[in-house]
């Protein structure tokens, strides 16, 4: 996510205590994870915020805004990480390692965000939803394109294999990892590939995704 703050609150949104920032982010980002985007109303959100609903278009333009707003709020610190690491001279399954690493933290400690997330790439069925979505891939999909060609450059990857298309295919098993621990119908999938406990144990996860990484990125 690259839209500016400005773009997503009004400026009586930015006068705010900090508190009551976090308060009403915190209730929208718990309504829409639970309830989805369509069956989210501003009603629903002013009232368990403690404010009106006029005070809520004062702050936000519509829900659509709102939305857009607490789901930036949830990804920055990911894409900051992200963009970090895909600057780094570091081999790229050390990357990997820390990418792994990072997301799964992330995602126990901001569980509701992981399933808003999921809700957004699985569900999106209007054109607002379908338009955020691809601008929230498109982020992931030119940083792991870069980090891949540049292995390829150093011998880390192998040379034979699309960057785009190795792209697409790690993002999608760091998104399931994700999904997995939040999201109830991916926990129950990966409970049933890797057994009950599997899904607490992280570094049992770090070290099997790894293994499978180096096979992908090194076999001849």
């Amino acid at each position: 996510m690259t839209d500016p703050k400005a773009q997503l609150y009004k400026a009586a949104f930015e006068k705010l205590p900090r508190e009551k920032q976090e308060r009403i982010l915190n209730v929208a980002r718990n309504e829409f994870a639970d309830n989805g985007f369509e069956n989210t109303s501003i009603q629903q959100i002013a009232k368990k915020s403690g404010i009106s609903v006029g005070s809520v278009y004062k702050y936000f333009e519509n829900k659509e805004t709102l939305f857009t707003a607490v789901v930036q709020e949830g990804l920055s610190s990911l894409e900051k990480l992200l963009l970090d690491l895909s600057s780094s001279e570091e081999d790229i399954l050390l990357k990997a390692e820390k990418i792994i690493r990072a997301l799964l933290v992330y995602s126990r400690e901001n569980p509701e965000l992981v399933k808003l997330y999921c809700s957004l790439t699985t569900g999106g069925n209007s054109e607002f939803l379908n338009e955020l979505s691809q601008r929230i891939e498109a982020v992931s999909a030119s940083i792991y394109t870069v980090a891949i060609s540049k292995a390829q450059e150093t011998g880390d990857v192998r040379s034979d294999v699309n960057p785009a298309f190795f792209a697409f295919l790690l993002d999608s098993i760091f998104m399931m990892l994700q999904f997995s621990t939040a999201c109830p119908y991916y926990k129950e999938r990966f409970f049933i590939y890797t057994g009950k406990q599997a899904p607490e144990s992280d570094e049992q996860i770090v070290e099997q995704t790894l293994l499978f990484l180096k096979a992908a990125f090194n076999f001849k």
